[in-house]
């Protein structure tokens, strides 16, 4: 016996539902990959105000430079940086570093021509076994640096008391450092210069020409070569980073002072951060302060005019 004669289509009626489901399935799992692969981006700033010491420590450490420039301050401060970055009156955050004004030569002589021969060479005549004149000199500069720290500069009391410590630790292990030793001295020019070709970073102005995010981006390689170098002289500073404890010592609405103790070339730090909250984050206090001055217009970062000079008095 025969079976009946099926409709015309509905064999394609019947398979339909189950086309149509895994069109769907597909469409939904192509939507859920879409989500997962949209990058979540945190706020600025730091949810607590311990938060606002650890998180720019983690950037310190992870050598993201440009993360630190972002939770560091305000996110309306941030236009305003770029744009004094790109007119060279700021590199903001990097002020902050020791040694910062010395960044332009040092981009232009790990980019010069047959660099590392030069630099080499340059060290070899200067430095190479001069270990006695190298570790005076460097006790000389922090003993200096210490006493600019109590008589001058501006320093909130918190820098200076911060500051002083950082400065006596790192003259303690310069004094002990194999600073004049030709073997470290040529691998610590090889990485800086190649670290530096990374990040095609050749001179103040190509930094200014980049904006603040990309310019600290592209430095970020050259400051992660340097924090292994100076690991090879015994001044590790991701073992520094790693000790960081940060409590909270008080709090009022929004401020608060939070405690900082950790580690530099084996010597205990111990000082008080202070910090502020502004639209749900916190920061710390004198970075932000800077960040402020940093943004602000050009005739407002520029100095007063001399007042002109008047003649003496006869009864003076």
């Amino acid at each position: 016996m025969s079976l009946p004669a099926r409709p015309p289509g509905a064999s394609s009626r019947r398979r339909a539902p189950a086309t149509t489901l895994l069109l769907l399935l597909l469409l939904g799992l192509a939507a859920c990959q879409r989500e997962a692969a949209v990058e979540v981006v945190p706020a600025p700033g730091a949810g607590t105000p311990v938060e606002a010491v650890t998180l720019l420590t983690a950037h310190l450490r992870a050598g993201d430079l440009a993360a630190f420039a972002r939770d560091a301050s305000t996110p309306d401060l941030q236009p305003g940086l770029d744009a004094a970055w790109r007119a060279g009156r700021t590199r903001w955050p990097l002020d902050e570093l020791p040694l910062s004004a010395q960044l332009p030569a040092v981009l232009a002589a790990l980019s010069a021509p047959q660099a590392e021969r030069v630099l080499l060479q340059t060290f070899n005549r200067q430095f190479a076994g001069a270990e006695r004149e190298m570790r005076s000199a460097a006790v000389g500069l922090g003993a200096f640096a210490i006493q600019y720290l109590e008589q001058g500069g501006d320093f909130s009391e918190d820098e200076r008391a911060h500051y002083t410590q950082m400065i006596a630790a790192a003259s303690q292990w310069a004094n002990a450092a194999p600073l004049a030793d030709r073997t470290r001295a040529r691998e610590t020019i090889t990485a800086l210069v190649a670290a530096a070709g990374t990040g095609g970073i050749d001179s103040d102005a190509a930094l200014g020409a980049a904006g603040m995010q990309d310019g600290l981006t592209r430095l970020s390689p050259l400051f992660q070569a340097g924090k292994q170098r100076l690991a090879a002289y015994g001044l590790d500073l991701d073992q520094t980073f790693d000790s960081v404890a940060a409590t909270l010592d008080s709090q009022t609405g929004d401020t608060a002072r939070v405690r900082l103790r950790y580690q530099l070339a084996g010597q205990p730090v111990d000082t008080v951060i202070a910090v502020e909250r502004h639209d749900g984050r916190w920061y710390v206090s004198d970075f932000l302060a800077h960040a402020r001055q940093a943004a602000a217009p050009a005739a407002a970062a520029a100095p007063p005019a001399p007042a002109t000079a008047r003649p003496a008095r006869p009864d003076a």
